[in-house]
Order: structure tokens, then C-alpha cells, then sequence
């Protein structure tokens, strides 16, 4: 059949008003310009959990859903791929794309598996996973890179290659500090995009960046410091793991510089957590001033320095800023994972310890787990190795720049009270807001109203202004204004 004359409406319409479908009354005159996709999948996955796409239900085809609501054929396309690499629909060929799996929404009215409410009082231990827990539709936390754009076609076909060839002895016990492959990858990662010069012999391969906490506060308790010193405000998960392994936190004050280490020098700590490429929640990059001074007080204290470098892949505004590590490597423990480039799912991190504390972190990494899964090992050395990572990168720095667009956005228009920070790199940003504003009582309201964020005062222990910590990178951006603008709501109600 001759494809010469291609029908007006099977071409994109740059500049005319999108067209409705009867189609799930799909309407694209409320996508968002630059989402359309995001916009699409996300209607498309709403459908599927609610049943209207019922499991074994097919999509219509990709041209004549993009003729029917006068978009490019791409942006079908590119909604389709999204569903399909979650693993909700499948291509069946001549049979089309097939509904296979449906998401879980969570019910609104089932209480959240019997944690306490995250807002009442100061947060517990379980404060993270009640909230994660709750009800919410539109979720705005910190935390997470887009998980829609896992790259599950490349992790599956790695996988399949791997196992095609592992040899049987390769399903045993694996090396408590990590695969020979993966130390090697991580080694040759953190030399081209943190500047950091390390043998793969120095890596230690790690279940994310809390057990590098948990593993390092336990050696310190032994070793007879009873505290480590943190930015405040600054992560509260950290704070916790910590106080889980009998470590106080003593905390110093953060400004536009990074942390203040003559605050620091005044304290009685020797060691100290920072994250000084993109200091968590601020923003703030540690100055080269702060660095020299660091490097003073460690040599000075015999002091310890934990690096967090916990999102220094994503930055969109600033060029790179080299980790602590590359400039004093005998007094910087520094921690890393695959969280916010990949996914928090594969548990994977590594740790880069002094040389005076790696034999016993991991001897410490033995008695805890014998060592990590060794296959996503494998899988993921190979993508590192293969370059398969870093084009996953640069493809994740472009949607979540979008995602920052629409949230500064989407606050600049709907919540002008707030004060805008950290917007230059990472996978959030932080609002702080008028001093007569209760955070805590305004994230519970959001979360009454369907919105899942964190208060500031969360992660404080000095007096400072009240605000919000948000999340962008694993939200639409037509999601995004929809969450800032029940924000909004949720800070009149409070009012």
C-alpha cells in the first residue's frame, strides 16, 4: 500500500490547538508544551490501574492515536515505551501493544500497614516508610531519579548475555567486598566523573549509601568515637543511621558556602558527614575557602571526613565540582550508590575508605551480609563498562532539567511567597517561606490533599525558617503543577 500521501492530521501540529479523543477522552489542550509524553503516559497508566484498560485490553495503534489527537507519531511513541519498559503493556506483534500488568495505586481510605501518622510529633524511626507508606497521589519527596526511565531493555539484555556465558562457579559466594568486575568499573567511573584515583583494591561494594553509615558509625563506636558531626539542616536518614549505631550528631550551621567549619572547629567531633558537591537539602556547593579550611581541621584534629556524594551526576546550571576525595584522600571516607542514577531498587553503592579503615570495614562488610548479590554486580559493571550507563545519564540530566523547569515554574507562578534554593543541580529543590508558616502542618495537610512532600524542619536541629523539601525528577511536569498548586492550597487552609 502506497504511504506517498500521508493524512494532514498524522503530522504534528506545531502551533494549533491539540485536538480531544474519544479514546479515554483524552484531551491534549492540558498537557503541558514540552511534556506531552509524560502527559500521555501518565493518563494511559491511570487508565490501566483503574481498569478502564483492562489486563489483555490493546492500545490503539501508535499513528492513529497520534492522528486522533493531532500530536507527532513520536510522542505516542514515546509514551508507549514508557509504559512498556514499567512492564505494563507488552508488543504482541500483529496483535498490537497488549495491557499486561496493572500498577498499584494505593487506597485512599486503608491506613498506611499500621505505621503511626509521619506528622504527629517529631519523626520516629519509621517517619520515612509511614510516608512512603500514605496514601498520595502526586508524589513531590526527595529521593528519587525518574524510575519510568530505568533502562529495562538494556539491564534485561546485559543480564540474559551474562548469564548466557557465567560460568557455574560464578553462583557461589562472591568476594564480601564486592566483584572483581564491578570494583574495577566503579574505579574507572569515579576517575572520569568525580576525580577521584582510586585502585578497584580500595572500592568496597556496599547496599547504598546507609549501610556505608551503618558499617562506618558501628567501626567508629568501636574505635571509641562517640560522635560525628553533621550540616544542618541536613539529611535526617543519615541523623537516624547514625543514632542507630550509638553516634550523636552534633550539628553545623550550613550558608551559601557549604557548611561552616570554623563552627565545626568549635566542636569536640573528629568526625564529620558532609555532602559538599550538592549539600543535601540546601543545595550549596562547598567553596574552595570551606575546602582548604576542611583540609585544616582534618589535619590538624586527626579528623575523619564522610563524603556523602550522594547526587553529583545531576547538574544542569553549573559545570562539575570535584569530590573532596581527590584532594585528601588519606582523611576522606567517600560513599556512593546507583540511587539517584539508576534506581534505590538495586541496593547498590560503594564505599571508598582511608587506608588505615578498609581492612576492617570489610571485615565489618562480611559479618553483615557475606557481600552483596553478585548478578546485578555483574549487569551493572557491564553497563558501566559499555558506556550504557553515562547515555542513560544524559538522557536522565534532560528530562529532570525539564521536570526543575516546570517545578521553578510552577512555585514562581502559584507560590511567590517562597524563596527558591538548590535549583542549580540534583533531583530537588528547597522552599523556605514566611516564619509565622508550620512546615509540619502544611506537609500534612498536602498529604490530606493528596500530595506526598517533606517539611524542612525535618531535617533541622538549629532554629531556621520553615519550608519544604521537593522532589521533581520521579513526577511529570504536568503532575508538578498540579502538586505545587495543591501546595498552594494546602498553605491557605494552614493559614
Amino acid at each position: 500500500m502506497s504511504r506517498s500521501k500521508e493524512p494532514e492530521h498524522d503530522r504534528s501540529k506545531t502551533g494549533e490547538e491539540s485536538a480531544g479523543s474519544d479514546f479515554l477522552q483524552l484531551d491534549m489542550a492540558l498537557a503541558p508544551a514540552g511534556g506531552r509524553a509524560d502527559w500521555l503516559a501518565g493518563r494511559l497508566r491511570l487508565a490501566i490501574a483503574d481498569g478502564r484498560l483492562p489486563l489483555g485490553g490493546r492500545l490503539p495503534a501508535t499513528r492513529a492515536l497520534a492522528a486522533e489527537l493531532r500530536v507527532s507519531r513520536g510522542v505516542v511513541t514515546e509514551a508507549y515505551r514508557r509504559l512498556l519498559e514499567e512492564g505494563q503493556v507488552a508488543g504482541r506483534g500483529r496483535n498490537g501493544t497488549v495491557v499486561v500488568a496493572a500498577p498499584h495505586l494505593p487506597v485512599r481510605d486503608a491506613p498506611p500497614r499500621s505505621l503511626a501518622d509521619p506528622f504527629d510529633g517529631a519523626p520516629g524511626k519509621d517517619a520515612f516508610d509511614a510516608l512512603r507508606a500514605a496514601p498520595a497521589r502526586i508524589d513531590l519527596s526527595p529521593g528519587l531519579p525518574d524510575l519510568a526511565a530505568f533502562p529495562r531493555a538494556a539491564w534485561l539484555r546485559t543480564e540474559r548475555a551474562l548469564l548466557s556465558r557465567l560460568p557455574a562457579a560464578e553462583l557461589g559466594y562472591g568476594d564480601p567486598r564486592g566483584t572483581p568486575a564491578l570494583r574495577a568499573a566503579v574505579a574507572d567511573w569515579l576517575a572520569r566523573n568525580r576525580g577521584v584515583l582510586v585502585t578497584p583494591d580500595e572500592v568496597l561494594i556496599v547496599a547504598g549509601t546507609a549501610q556505608s553509615l551503618s558499617l562506618l558509625g558501628r567501626l567508629l563506636h568501636r574505635e571509641g568515637l562517640r560522635e560525628m558531626a553533621v550540616e544542618d539542616p541536613g539529611s535526617l536518614g543519615a541523623r537516624q543511621h547514625l543514632a542507630d549505631c550509638a553516634l550523636t550528631t552534633p550539628p553545623v550551621p550550613v550558608d551559601e558556602e557549604g557548611v561552616r567549619v570554623e563552627a565545626l572547629a568549635e566542636l569536640d567531633a573528629r568526625a564529620v558527614l558532609l555532602t559538599p558537591a550538592h549539600q543535601f537539602p540546601t543545595g550549596q556547593v562547598l567553596s574552595g575557602r570551606r575546602r582548604r579550611a576542611l583540609v585544616r581541621w582534618a589535619a590538624e584534629r586527626d579528623g575523619l571526613i564522610v563524603e556523602d556524594d550522594y547526587d553529583a551526576e545531576h547538574r544542569y546550571d553549573r559545570p562539575p565540582v570535584a569530590a573532596v576525595r581527590s584532594m585528601l584522600g588519606e582523611r576522606v571516607c567517600y560513599a556512593g550508590s546507583v540511587s539517584k542514577t539508576l534506581s534505590p531498587a538495586l541496593r547498590v553503592g560503594w564505599l571508598v575508605p582511608p587506608p588505615r579503615w578498609h581492612e576492617r570495614l570489610v571485615e565489618a562488610k562480611r559479618f553483615a551480609d557475606l557481600g552483596n548479590a553478585v548478578l546485578p554486580q555483574l549487569v551493572l559493571a557491564r553497563l558501566m563498562e559499555s558506556g550504557e550507563l553515562e547515555r542513560h545519564l544524559r538522557l536522565a540530566r534532560r528530562r529532570h532539567r525539564t521536570r526543575r523547569d516546570a517545578m521553578v515554574a510552577a512555585l514562581r507562578a502559584r507560590l511567590p511567597l517562597a524563596v527558591v534554593h538548590g535549583t542549580a543541580a540534583g533531583l530537588h529543590l528547597t522552599v523556605t517561606l514566611p516564619e509565622d508558616v508550620d512546615d509540619t502542618a502544611l506537609a500534612a495537610r498536602a498529604l490530606a490533599l493528596g500530595v506526598r512532600t517533606q517539611p524542612l524542619s525535618w531535617h533541622r536541629q538549629l532554629p531556621g525558617p520553615p519550608g519544604l523539601v521537593l522532589g521533581y525528577a520521579a513526577t511529570a511536569p504536568g503532575l508538578i503543577d498540579e502538586g505545587v498548586a495543591t501546595l498552594a492550597r494546602a498553605l491557605r487552609e494552614c493559614g
